[in-house]
């Protein structure tokens, strides 16, 4: 197997899904910010990172290894699960991202 085959090519599409769902976690304020050191919501970054990803996912449909569209699925739904939690809480009343 080269460097890029496939199990290198999984992973690295794994590292990518769970680093912009880190990401939105962070501006969900559901993890710490490293930078200020802070738990602070930024509901917009949240859903542009959101539809980052349901882009991706949407992209890549078809393309997927069953572990690897599993893993964008379910990232996807608890993202956007907590998105609507946080909303909640903050009062507003924005659509869901992604659109469904």
């Amino acid at each position: 197997m080269t460097a890029t085959g496939p199990s290198r090519d999984a992973a690295l599409f794994l590292q990518l899904v769970l680093g912009l769902q880190q990401s939105a976690m962070i501006s969900l304020g559901k993890l710490m910010n490293p930078i200020t050191r802070k738990a602070e919501a930024d509901l917009e970054a949240a859903r542009a990172t959101i539809d980052t990803l349901a882009a991706i996912e949407a992209r890549t449909r078809g393309n997927l290894e069953p572990d690897e569209a599993r893993v964008i699925h379910q990232v996807l739904a608890e993202l956007r699960l907590n998105y609507v939690d946080e909303l909640k809480k903050a009062g507003g009343a924005k659509p869901q991202p992604g659109g469904s």
